[in-house]
């Protein structure tokens, strides 16, 4: 069938022709801003979820529906994992505020936050660019250094902006598990504070399942300050129609055993599904969609996947983290207990427990209970086997004798 016609969108955080699934979490996205703008107490909100579930795709969806059924001024911003939380915030809370200055007739309390953000910008040592002439910084506020009482400040002064000008701040950051625990306590302390002035703020965060841990370990409130929602593969009914829908909608068919097989071999995960929706039609001389044409796409898909979604990750590992996890995929679907890992590597768990450690912190996998590993990435097992097809570890280093 014509490629210029194929509905499907595999990429990061790429809009779906179909967002199914997620009525309910959008729902409450909806109540949270509207109670939020009207100056009711409400709680931010955390998405998590492993690789490929749709959070950015549902971030940003969100963020549409402040700005334009709302009237919210947001920004949304990405968490590398090399940058403070400092360098993260200036650029899009100018952006944000210039924005609010030149469309708001009140302006005492936006100049005001201008000021902080540039007293905040110097203190952490953040290039700012140009705000506006006239601007002086607020003595005593944003400037103490301290990240903590600072990002509080910049953040009441943030929401006093918006309830001068009579609407609402939204802040969406994706990735928020690279955030370190210094910094993502600073975030939590000035999101808490906002929370008990009820201002007009709201902050709503993605990331891996981690976040809740690590949320948790920077403050004991954390769990106070979120709706807390785990979003995760799809159930068969809606996965059948993000599928059967876009393609219908193009005026084309698919069998109902060739949708099963899609259902089947993506599990559900939305990024899955978006790839064989893409080369499945591809493959389809004619409609409709059958069960040789996703056969035949189920080859192109994993290759697409090998050569991009998956190896971008796997090149990012050193050998003994490619080791860890080939150990993992060896021992079949996980969860696998820390000890089995390190049974299978042939070393004692504490020697491989910062190992672990630092493939956590580049996201790779995560602890869903305690001494429990799993990956961040459906299906990764298997792409490691792929990539991998010996399991050969690195024999542990003998120390050297004195």
């Amino acid at each position: 069938m014509k490629t210029v016609n194929n509905p499907f969108a595999p990429g990061a955080g790429t809009q779906p022709p179909e967002l199914t699934g997620r009525d309910k979490n959008l729902e409450l996205a909806k109540v949270t801003l509207q109670r939020v703008k009207e100056g009711k107490p409400s709680r931010s909100q955390l998405l998590i979820g492993l690789r490929g579930v749709g959070k950015t795709v549902l971030l940003n969806r969100i963020k549409i529906i402040a700005d334009q059924e709302q009237g919210y001024y947001s920004v949304l911003i990405e968490s590398p994992e090399e940058k403070s939380l400092a360098e993260i915030l200036v650029s899009p809370l100018r952006q944000l505020l210039l924005r609010l200055d030149e469309e708001s007739k009140t302006k005492d309390k936006i100049k005001r936050a201008l000021g902080a953000l540039q007293a905040f910008a110097s203190v952490f040592e953040v290039k700012i660019g140009e705000i506006s002439v006239g601007i002086k910084s607020p003595a005593g506020v944003a400037d103490s250094g301290v990240l903590t009482q600072d990002v509080t400040d910049l953040f009441v002064a943030l929401g006093e902006a918006a309830m001068e000008a009579k609407t609402a701040v939204a802040i969406f950051i994706d990735e928020l598990q690279y955030v370190n625990q210094k910094d993502l306590a600073a975030l939590l302390a000035g999101i808490h504070r906002v929370g008990q002035l009820n201002l007009p703020f709201v902050v709503f965060g993605a990331g891996l399942p981690q976040l809740a841990g690590l949320t948790g370990n920077a403050k004991s409130y954390a769990e106070r300050l979120f709706d807390l929602q785990e979003i995760g593969k799809l159930e068969k009914i809606d996965a059948q129609k993000a599928i059967k829908d876009p393609v219908e909608q193009q005026g084309e068919k698919i069998e109902q055993a060739a949708l099963d097989n899609i259902i089947k071999v993506t599990e559900g995960y939305p990024y899955f599904l978006q790839e064989w929706g893409k080369h499945s039609w591809e493959r389809a001389t004619s409609s409709p969609i059958t069960c040789r044409d996703v056969s035949a796409a189920t080859n192109d898909a994993i290759r697409t996947l090998d050569n991009g979604f998956f190896r971008v990750r796997f090149d990012r590992l050193t050998p003994l983290e490619k080791d860890y996890l080939r150990a993992m995929a060896e021992l079949g679907d996980g969860p696998h207990r820390s000890g089995d890992i390190a049974a299978k590597l042939g070393r004692p768990v504490e020697q491989v427990a910062p190992l672990r450690a630092k493939i956590i912190s580049k996201g790779m996998i995560y602890a869903p209970s305690h001494g429990d590993t799993a990956f961040t990435v459906p299906k990764f097992g298997e792409y490691m086997k792929r990539v991998m097809p010996d399991f050969n570890p690195h024999p542990p280093r003998k120390r050297s004798g004195h």
